[in-house]
């Protein structure tokens, strides 16, 4: 027998064999008719906000550019990428094991025999004093015929744990776009609200000045002056205040782009960003597919429920083989002369007759990470049903209290400019002036909160419907 012979022989008794251990199946899981929000909300097949690509939602040119950037430079999507050739090596050295391995063997050895040594040999016994010889073959090194499939599961494990970092890099990129989103419109939010201190600044100034003129000519009083300072303080304190958080904000996108912290560029004013007019969710059991933590779950499940096979795989016979095959002579012009071929084929059979036991628990250590496993895919299917119904509620509930905010800060706009009317024609008192800009402030600023919080919802629901990744 020649190796060329048993080398496919034993390659079709291993892909004939069986595997042990239970084949996947993925787990019925409840999925509700419809994603729960403040409203029934008809599921719809045809479209879904977490089907777009980021930069169809995201409409503001310089937060496309801020995206792109995160995407080639952080630090996580890069760690991320990394992990994946990593699995995808261990991939590659696991199948590795289902094949033979083959090596090549020479070496050739020179020797002199004294005559006159300790042991001296007969002059006839020994007609040449040098010794030369020469041997080399191709080695078959242990080969394991994987007869009960317990290296197609390892394999089958690997390839569902390369799988899984795949998608915890999708993971990673839709967290990355939400998290450059969020922090570029809250930097716009916050450029807003400095807007609005500083204009609101600016007018309390130029009442301060009216104030003192007319104390000056006796109709204001000390307590008025004073009442007119506090405000125009208010403001001014707002200011700085505004701008540290505004510097912080810039530094942590600069973090997420790869970035040393510096200035970032402002593209559409915070009014003028606008998001589609609907944000359709789509069937809830597009989620399962769509989302990458829950496809990573579930590969995570496929790995576990593989290794169960692995553990039971140990019970079985191992047959391994090993051999070579070449020649041996001590003329080298003859090495490879038919007389002087040699080979030898190895078989080996081992069999666990008592491990105290070792397999019987590895089995059910597989077997209770599988049960791990399962529920950690429930609980992610679970919670995702959670965010999305969370960010549902948050963008109706956000837009019906900016409609109700909007229609506050008009009316307190109206009222602060009757009450400066009514204040310098002396026909009502400065407190009811100065109660009418304070409350106008800070509703404008709650306005501009709101808002914000009414563009984070969509991407909040965005990122929970598992938008982003897409390229």
């Amino acid at each position: 027998m020649q190796l060329r012979v048993f080398i496919p022989a034993v390659a079709a008794v291993m892909v004939g064999g069986c595997a042990v251990g239970p084949d996947y199946q993925r787990p019925a899981v409840q999925i509700p008719q419809s994603f729960r929000g403040p409203q029934p909300i008809p599921a719809s097949a045809d479209s879904s906000i977490g089907d777009a690509k980021w930069f169809d939602v995201f409409k503001d040119a310089e937060l496309q550019r801020l995206i792109r950037a995160a995407l080639e430079r952080n630090y996580d999507l890069r760690n991320a990428f990394a992990n994946v050739e990593a699995a995808r090596a261990n991939l590659g050295i696991t199948r590795s094991n289902q094949y033979p391995s083959v090596a090549a063997d020479g070496a050739i050895n020179f020797n002199r025999l004294s005559r006159d040594g300790s042991l001296p040999l007969p002059q006839s016994f020994v007609p040449h004093q040098n010794r030369n010889w020469g041997q080399a073959s191709l080695n078959l090194l242990s080969f394991e015929a994987d007869i009960w499939g317990r290296l197609r599961r390892a394999t089958e494990s690997a390839r569902a744990q390369l799988l899984q970092t795949e998608e915890n890099r999708k993971a990673v990129v839709t967290t990355l776009v939400s998290d450059v989103a969020t922090g570029y419109f809250s930097l716009r939010e916050l450029d807003y609200e400095l807007e609005i201190s500083q204009r609101t600044l600016t007018t309390r100034e130029e009442s301060l000045k009216l104030i003192q003129s007319r104390q000056g000519g006796g109709i204001a009083t000390l307590l008025d002056l004073r009442q007119g300072e506090q405000l125009v303080y208010t403001a001014a304190e707002t200011i700085p205040t505004i701008e540290q958080q505004i510097e912080q904000t810039e530094n942590r996108i600069s973090l997420l782009l790869g970035n040393n912290p510096a200035s970032i560029r402002r593209g559409a004013s915070f009014l003028d960003q606008q998001f589609p007019p609907e944000v359709p969710s789509g069937l809830p059991s597009a989620l399962l597919e769509r989302r990458p933590d829950i496809r990573a779950a579930e590969q995570s499940l496929i790995a576990a429920n593989a290794n169960i096979g692995v553990a039971k795989a140990a019970y079985f016979p191992q047959i391994s083989i090993s051999g070579f095959l070449g020649g041996q002579s001590t003329q080298l012009a003859t090495l490879f002369n038919g007389p002087h071929s040699a080979w030898s084929f190895v078989p080996q059979v081992t069999q666990p007759i008592f491990t105290a036991g070792r397999l019987k628990n590895s089995v059910k250590l597989a077997e209770a990470q599988q049960q791990g496993a399962l529920i950690q895919y429930e609980k992610t299917i679970q919670t995702a049903f959670s965010e999305v119904s969370d960010a549902l509620i948050a963008h109706q509930r956000t837009h019906e209290s900016r409609i109700q905010q909007e229609s506050l800060v008009t009316a307190l706009r109206d009222r602060t400019r009757l009450a400066y009317v009514r204040y310098q024609g002396g026909v009502d008192t400065q407190l009811n002036a100065l109660d009418a800009d304070r409350d106008l402030f800070q509703a404008e600023l709650s306005l501009s909160q709101i808002r914000l919080n009414e563009l984070l919802s969509v991407i909040q629901l965005y990122k929970a419907l598992g938008g982003g990744w897409q390229q």
